[in-house]
């Protein structure tokens, strides 16, 4: 690892990682957004189980997202990179706790689990829980001094109430539908359509064959779902609102283990492509207003710029309120990887 050298002034990149992509900014003190980028999935575990994945997504990433900045890695004052699956294989912490710095020429940052950038970019840095349901699950919550991580538990046994875990269940679906175990209902012909099944039992070949069970194709299986219940699908509905049970687990769960007093009111919100969908939004808040003791919030960031803005705070240089309303009011510009420009 570089030695450690003066921080330069205001500059701060933030990582967000997941297993569909991985989204990265760069702001500055004042507030001002200077880019944005989306580059592939930064997820190991999947495919020969690695780090090597992670390494060279991030170099192609960081390098890029600099340039559009107008800096070089070496100048950034500090770097928050949240890495999907952090922590949950011991051997491989040391290793990605080390690859930043061969990255960026320096030691300047801090590496942890990416539902630490969701949670960041969602409450704004404030006390309280923040849940990411995007193509797994997990919830982070800050109590003072004390925090507590539930969920993440990968998709061979976990990840409940995520992109996975409802594509998981649109295939168990289908398969009673198709077998008449389930009075048959829109999901059939949705996904029969989208995936464009000559027979019922192609879907088979497709997922363990072509697909080879992948968790990003199986995640994609969550737009279909909500097709089919906004198409009036009763059990495609009830599983959305199964996701939403699940992640209210989770938030009852850090609670506990956070250590939030049973009378606070502890605010708590979201990221991830799973909760942005209207029906498992709705039913994650009603759901926590029933319970009692929660302020369901709408994220304040992205999980990007949170992690951008947790790299602020951990250089001892927090962003002001009149800063933080600057990056709130910037319209997002995101280049993706490739060049392309997505809003």
């Amino acid at each position: 690892m570089a030695a450690v050298s003066a921080a330069p002034a205001g500059v701060f990149l933030g990582v967000d990682g997941g297993g569909t992509k991985t989204a990265l900014c760069v702001l500055t003190q004042e507030g001002s957004v200077l880019a944005e980028l989306v580059a592939p999935s930064c997820y190991h575990l999947e495919g020969d189980g690695t780090t090597d994945v992670t390494r060279d997504v991030l170099s192609a990433a960081v390098t890029t997202v600099c340039e559009l900045a107008g800096t070089a890695p070496g100048e950034l004052t500090h770097a928050f990179f949240g890495l999907p699956a952090y922590g949950e294989v011991a051997a491989d912490v040391p290793v990605l706790d080390a690859l930043p710095a061969d990255l960026l020429g320096h030691d300047r940052y801090a590496v942890d689990n990416d539902v630490v950038a969701g949670w960041a970019g969602s409450l704004g840095g404030i006390d309280g829980i923040g849940v990411v349901s995007g193509t797994g699950s997990i919830a982070y919550g800050r109590n003072g001094s004390r925090a507590a991580r539930v969920g993440g538990w990968g998709e061979g046994f976990g990840d409940e109430g995520s992109g996975h875990w409802l594509g998981l269940r649109a295939l168990q679906e289908f398969s009673r539908m198709s077998d008449g175990r389930r009075a048959p209902g829109p999901l059939l012909d949705v996904l029969r359509e989208h995936l464009a099944l000559s027979t019922d039992l192609e879907l088979v070949d497709v997922v363990l064959n072509r697909w080879r069970r992948s968790r990003r194709e199986v995640a994609a299986l969550s737009r279909p779902l909500v097709e089919a219940a906004r198409r009036g699908d009763a059990v495609a509905a009830g599983v959305l609102e199964e996701a939403a049970a699940e992640l209210v687990d989770l938030v009852v769960a850090v609670r506990a283990r956070a250590g939030f007093p049973d009378d606070a009111v502890v605010p708590v919100s979201r990221s991830g492509g799973v909760l942005a969908v209207p029906e498992v939004a709705e039913g994650f808040a009603r759901r926590l207003s029933a319970l009692g003791g929660y302020d369901v919030r709408s994220p304040r960031f992205e999980p990007s710029r949170g992690a951008a803005l947790l790299a602020a705070r951990l250089a001892g240089r927090p962003l002001s309120e009149d800063s933080l309303a600057r990056v709130e009011a910037t319209v997002a510009v995101v280049v993706d990887a490739t060049g392309g420009v997505a809003h």
